[in-house]
């Protein structure tokens, strides 16, 4: 615990004083009529440490009716049994710090007082009115960094089971805020998906119903049935017809080219039979001697003779394919194509039902996975809806359980540090302080008195610091808690002079 005693106030030319020493004890009594500068010299503590007054305001201290070149005030504090002076003077408007008589900058100044003592800390311990001065989020925060938030495991004991169940494994991985953030954009992303997986379901079971078959199918393939026997019957038969019919067809054609052949070769019969050995050879138009004539005699027969044969493989051919066509008919498929096409026309019919029948079960499979998909989709939503609640219910409880923990520290202050909204039932942090359920802003001057004194010893005994405290106005309240430190009080009394009085020095 630190404890900060004010040995001697000593103002130089400050308002109304132009030379005053005060020695301060346990308790300070500061008294006097209206106007003879009582206020002024617990608002010179603040001046010489801050260049402020006791709300944290900007201070003019300067002579009020004459003239000064300096204007001074300075402190002697006890600090755990050592002694500071800190002093602070305008002159001409500049402002120079001192610590123990020595002039000092003004940043090495400030960094010497923070290290003494919190700013908002010393003023709210200092005058239990500066506290709500401030905004309410700084006056949660100065509360709450000196008590710790409930533990996770001590929240959980007082959810719902099967919301701590589904809670614990998740926020060993990610912050309350993180989780809820998460889930908020997943029940956020899985809302679009559950209305669009909605949407697809109703489309598929419309189109369903739509290709829903109005003739069994066993009706169907028992009519089908004989007309596809009938079909095939038909179609063996105009399979067999077509393949004599395109036999006969080759074998005319493969007729008609021998003829063609063979009338060909005629005419080159006609030229080759007539041909005689010349005179000169046919190559190098040499005359013919004996040998060579009788070679050449032996060269025209030689190729009659092939010539002959040639003609007679056509002939041969010719025959033997003439042979094989007497022995096929042509066949004549026109009934059996009209008959086809009269059971197509009844196939074609009884088959598009069957196909409904088709249609129907695939479109069967895609309802089905459909409403998996949606069923799918809707349990994902749920969780991320259940972990939300779950969530909403666990910051309840730990605002529930560190109000709780805040509240046991005071006696007659009530303090709320959350609210809930409205609209989505969130709990958000909140900052007010009330006496007897009226708020700070309704109490009249006597219990706000009263509300920061209670205030005033709560921090100072979280935060380990004992300051002096200043009481202004004293005379409107009769009864209230001594502080733990050195008490300074101004009250106003009738017709009588500044009067400083030390108790207990």
């Amino acid at each position: 615990m630190k404890v900060i005693k004010f040995l001697q106030l000593t103002l130089e030319n400050i308002k109304s004083h132009r030379d005053l020493t005060v020695n301060f004890g346990e308790e300070t009594q500061i008294t006097g009529d209206n106007g003879k500068g009582k206020s002024t010299i617990p608002q010179s503590i603040p001046f010489a440490l801050y260049n402020m007054d006791a709300f944290g305001s900007k201070l003019d201290p300067t002579p009020i009716n004459y003239d000064a070149d300096i204007t001074k005030a300075s402190l002697l504090l006890e600090v755990d049994g050592k002694q500071l002076l800190l002093s602070r003077s305008l002159k001409k408007g500049k402002s120079q710090c001192y610590v123990n008589e020595v002039p000092t900058s003004a940043t090495k100044f400030s960094e010497l007082v923070s290290d003494l003592f919190d700013k908002d800390l010393f003023l709210s311990l200092y005058n239990p009115n500066y506290f709500f001065t401030l905004h309410w989020e700084k006056q949660r925060a100065m509360l709450l960094q000196y008590i710790s938030a409930p533990l996770k495991k001590e929240v959980l004991k007082h959810v719902a089971e099967e919301q701590a169940k589904h809670l614990e494994p998740l926020l060993k991985k990610h912050s309350i805020e993180d989780l809820k953030e998460l889930h908020k954009d997943k029940k956020k992303t899985l809302d679009k998906k559950y209305i669009a997986a909605q949407s697809k379901t109703k489309t598929l079971q419309e189109q369903l119903e739509h290709h829903a078959p109005t003739v069994p199918l066993e009706s169907l393939n028992a009519e089908l049935k004989p007309l596809l026997k009938q079909r095939k019957e038909l179609d063996e038969i105009h399979d067999s017809a077509s393949s004599v019919n395109g036999r006969i067809n080759v074998l005319n054609n493969q007729i008609n080219n021998l003829n063609k052949e063979r009338d060909s070769m005629k005419d080159d019969w006609a030229v080759l039979k007539n041909e005689q050995p010349e005179g000169n050879c046919r190559v190098c138009k040499q005359p013919l001697q004996d040998e060579a004539l009788e070679a050449a005699r032996d060269d025209i027969k030689q190729r009659t003779d092939n010539f002959k044969s040639a003609f007679n493989d056509v002939i041969a051919q010719r025959t033997k394919l003439q042979e094989e066509l007497k022995t096929l008919e042509y066949i004549d498929v026109s009934e059996q194509r009209a008959k086809l096409s009269d059971l197509q026309s009844q196939i074609e019919p009884i088959e598009k039902e069957i196909a409904k029948h088709e249609e129907y079960e695939y479109y069967l499979k895609q309802v089905e996975q459909a409403k998996t998909e949606e069923k799918e989709c809707l349990e994902s939503l749920n969780e991320s809806i259940f972990i939300l609640d779950s969530i909403k219910d666990y910051k309840a409880k730990e605002a529930e359980l560190q109000g709780e923990k805040v509240q046991a520290l005071f006696t007659t202050l009530s303090v709320r540090l959350f609210k809930q909204n409205k609209g989505d039932g969130e709990i958000k942090p909140d900052f007010e302080i009330e006496m007897d359920g009226k708020p700070y802003s309704k109490l009249s001057l006597s219990e706000t008195i009263r509300a920061g004194l209670e205030l005033s010893d709560v921090l100072s005994e979280q935060s380990e610091l004992i300051t002096p405290v200043f009481i202004d106005n004293a005379e409107s309240i009769t009864r209230f808690k001594e502080p733990i430190g050195q008490l300074i009080t101004c009250r106003v009394v009738a017709g009588q002079e500044l009067n400083v009085k030390a108790v207990g020095e």
